[in-house]
């Protein structure tokens, strides 16, 4: 599939590319991971300079109105550097959810702040026992007719140490699964009755695990339009989806870049190990699984960016599975034409298929959506 940037989405790339390479070289990241903060506060300050907080907010609200194809290089090249900045969770994930489930007020009142990097979101959906299930929800939300309180506990919630405000989904019908009786609230960070256990996945993504107890919330638009909430919440696995893809396809392109130097620098009995016929072979296949990661990748954001269309929510399945798989490829490779240093914690290399695979366990993993296709196919 072709893609090709226009002139913004290029300028955009250059100078993230340019302030990446100035402050996320993998010695300056080994040195943010060794942080309590776990992240550069300087490098997010720098990013929300870029316009990258601003870029899926709507322009109404000081935003570019970006979609996923904007999304697609940004998310490459924080994929590529290994960062460690909240932006997934923040300007990815809880934009987009209270984009689409807010009302005008209320988007009006908070995503300007995001848009200018001043506030930091995070996405708390997942929960403990709804593993790749979009709408496995126990937390509930009840009404004492003055407020509304969230009862729950949510698992994976990137960033939320970063956080300001979470967006978290709640219950106020039906049981776990149910397509009906969703709803997404908005909760203070330092909210009473919200108790947050911090820790790093095995990329050292910070995360955290959040027990709600009779936690205050504010409603984001009307909670009895379960429609809406379902909506919101569809839309937000979406974008994230094509996020995690397009990270997986520069995390990839970086093990391959580095593999590559490897064989034509190191040297064995007098000669580079790139002359070695097989490894030349098994590069050019890596090279070919990166090129299919690409263009799934670019369909993902496609079918995001067009959800009316025929074969959209197929396509998602697809890129998620094809790149996944293609991505581990890649990066396996990588580690094997490194030999033992490829293993080590001081190389980069092995740290782009930790990546990969936390990606990869995102928004269902391969399996789950080879489920997914095979039942829609032969429903």
């Amino acid at each position: 599939m072709d893609f090709e940037l226009n002139d913004d989405q290029r300028a955009m790339q250059d100078s993230l590319g340019r302030l990446l390479a100035d402050r996320y070289n993998f010695e300056k990241r080994r040195a943010y991971v060794a942080t309590d903060a776990g992240h550069d506060d300087e490098t997010w300050r720098k990013l929300a300079e870029l316009g990258l907080t601003a870029l899926l907010v709507p322009e109404a609200f000081d935003g570019f109105g970006g979609g996923a194809r904007d999304l697609l290089p940004v998310m490459q090249d924080l994929g590529a550097t290994l960062s460690l900045e909240p932006f997934l969770g923040s300007s990815v994930l809880a934009t987009t959810a209270v984009q689409f489930a807010a009302d005008e007020e209320a988007r009006r009142e908070l995503l300007p702040s995001v848009a200018s990097g001043e506030t930091c979101m995070a996405w708390a959906h997942d929960e403990l026992h709804g593993r790749h299930a979009a709408l496995w929800i126990e937390t509930t939300a009840t009404s004492t007719g003055r407020q509304w309180l969230l009862n729950g506990h949510k698992v994976n919630v990137l960033g939320a140490v970063f956080a300001d405000k979470f967006v978290v989904s709640a219950r106020i019908g039906g049981v776990a699964n149910d397509a009906g009786g969703c709803a997404l609230f908005l909760v203070d960070a330092r909210a009473q009755g919200l108790d947050c256990r911090n820790y790093r996945l095995v990329d050292d993504t910070s995360a955290s695990e959040i027990s709600l107890q009779d936690v205050p919330a504010t409603p984001l638009g009307d909670p009895m339009n379960s429609k809406v909430g379902r909506a919101a919440i569809e839309r937000t696995v979406g974008m994230g989806i094509a996020a995690v893809c397009a990270d997986m396809v520069g995390a990839a392109a970086a093990a391959y870049r580095l593999a590559v130097d490897y064989l034509n620098t190191r040297k064995q009995f007098g000669r580079v190990i790139g002359e070695n016929q097989s490894l030349r072979h098994r590069a050019a296949e890596m090279l070919v699984s990166l090129e299919l990661a690409k263009s799934m990748a670019i369909a993902a954001a496609v079918a995001v960016d067009d959800p009316a269309s025929e074969d959209a929510g197929l396509d998602l399945h697809r890129a998620k599975l094809s790149v996944a798989r293609h991505a581990r490829a890649v990066a396996h490779g990588a580690i094997q034409m490194h030999g033992g240093i490829g293993m080590t914690e001081e190389y980069a290399v092995g740290h782009f298929l930790r990546r990969i695979h936390v990606m990869d366990q995102l928004f269902g993993d391969g399996d789950a959506h080879a489920s997914k296709l095979a039942s829609l196919i032969y429903a």
